[in-house]
């Protein structure tokens, strides 16, 4: 039995083979064996947090997306309907990937889960 080398991302012991490439099972991270980018999140810096919206695309600060399903307000009787497009969003920290204001609504956060990039 082979021993697999840790996570470069977060350290983690518990990586996996899926094919040809490695994966940590607790920070999603994959990467190529020996790869001298290892470290790397796949677009941009080591150790970047990397969001893609519903369809895969990656999101980046400033970008403009579209709501793709009715999304209920907490704490509030209105609705950010199918299609409402938001601008210049910022991607967070969290479980909701998004801050952005959304006209009629204000504030909110989004997950990349019901967004697409516009």
């Amino acid at each position: 039995m082979t021993t697999l080398p840790p996570c470069p991302r977060c350290g983690s012991a518990y990586t996996y083979e899926d094919r040809t490439l490695l994966t940590c099972p607790e920070c999603a991270h994959e990467w190529a064996p020996g790869a001298p980018d290892a470290g790397a999140a796949g677009d941009g810096a080591p150790g970047a947090r990397v969001v893609r919206d519903a369809v895969g695309n990656v999101l980046a600060d400033g970008d403009t997306i579209t709501v793709i399903k009715d999304l209920k307000v907490k704490g509030s009787s209105s609705v950010v309907k199918v299609g409402t497009k938001v601008k210049h969003i910022r991607l967070v920290d969290g479980d909701h990937d998004i801050d952005c204001r959304i006209d009629g609504i204000g504030a909110m956060k989004l997950k990349s889960e019901f967004v697409k990039k516009a």
